[in-house]
């Protein structure tokens, strides 16, 4: 078993052929091949690459082994370019970083935001200076959360996302920090009491500990390194014990602290924010009840994509 292979690679769509590599290891990896295809046309970086069997199949993965791939000892194969690439810990920073900057300069009315004689003017609501703490704590929790407890399956994603993500996200943050920091905004009387406030803080201070649980457990389920899925299950942190009925108790979570946030507001523009974030977490949250349904026989029939025995 050692001879060696030739390796062609054709371009998917025209079908001309790229480059010919000469004498590859049987034992050679795509990830290595997408290499020495990088070596030969510099633009390709290999996180830009799809590498195929079949001009209109399926990429293959980087720790596909060429010996075991359904190839003679030439063996041919189709490349398609992604477009740019970004990596997914950058998306994050800009993502996060945005809303957190942004949300601040409404909070300290900076000029040309509302008319001149409110620059720099602080609220004389309390509710206000909470939601501030709030609003920054998330982001700033989200940050972190990038830089030192996220593990990515995927390295990198197309550029043109970025400028999808930040626009939702940042644009959603100055919408609502424009209205809740608004020199005219009051908190709605009867929802003054302190009393209400308190309650709708603390569920959101519990659903962002319960969040961060999950996002630690989820990390502790993947070895460095590895690709390997596991099913998540309770630890011994009594805010991961939602697993038993639920899939994606991130998004339940997240979903909790938006809605503490919406009532401790009480506005239109977050209660906005919240229901377009619940659509999106909850195609998200069956997308991956489906994939560990698939994948895992013996997966707890108890539970629910994102809320417990009903969605």
């Amino acid at each position: 078993q050692d001879h060696h292979f030739g390796v062609e690679i054709l371009d998917a769509k025209t079908k001309d052929k790229l480059c010919f590599l000469d004498k590859v290891e049987p034992n050679a990896t795509i990830g290595e091949i997408k290499s020495m295809f990088h070596k030969s046309h510099p633009q390709f970086y290999p996180a830009r690459q799809s590498i195929r069997l079949d001009p209109k199949g399926k990429s293959l993965k980087d720790e596909d082994v060429l010996q075991h791939l359904p190839v003679g000892t030439t063996a041919t194969f189709y490349f398609r370019d992604l477009g740019a690439q970004i990596s997914w810990v950058t998306v994050f920073l800009t993502e996060y970083t945005g809303p957190l900057v942004i949300y601040l300069l409404f909070y300290f009315r900076v000029p040309f935001i509302y008319a001149p004689k409110y620059d720099f003017t602080t609220s004389k609501h309390w509710v206000v200076h909470l939601a501030c703490m709030c609003h920054s704590f998330h982001y700033v929790k989200r940050l972190l959360e990038t830089l030192f407890v996220h593990r990515f399956s995927h390295g990198t994603m197309p550029l043109r996302n970025i400028f999808k993500n930040c626009s939702y996200y940042w644009g959603f943050a100055a919408w609502m920090a424009y209205y809740i920091n608004h020199p005219l905004y009051t908190p709605p009387s009867e929802f003054t009491n302190i009393q209400f406030i308190l309650v709708t803080l603390e569920f959101f201070n519990f659903c962002q500990i319960g969040n961060l649980s999950i996002h630690i457990a989820l990390r502790n389920l993947r070895p460095p390194g590895s690709k390997t899925r596991k099913i998540p299950y309770p630890t011994k942190n009594p805010f991961t014990w939602i697993f038993v009925l639920v899939s994606c108790p991130n998004y339940t979570y997240e979903l909790g602290s938006w809605l503490g946030f919406t009532l401790m507001t009480q506005c239109l523009p977050v209660a906005f924010f919240t229901l377009v974030g619940f659509i999106q977490m909850t195609v998200w949250a069956k997308g991956k009840h489906r994939s560990y349904l698939k994948e895992f026989r013996d997966y707890p029939p108890l539970r629910s994509p994102i809320l417990p025995f009903v969605l």
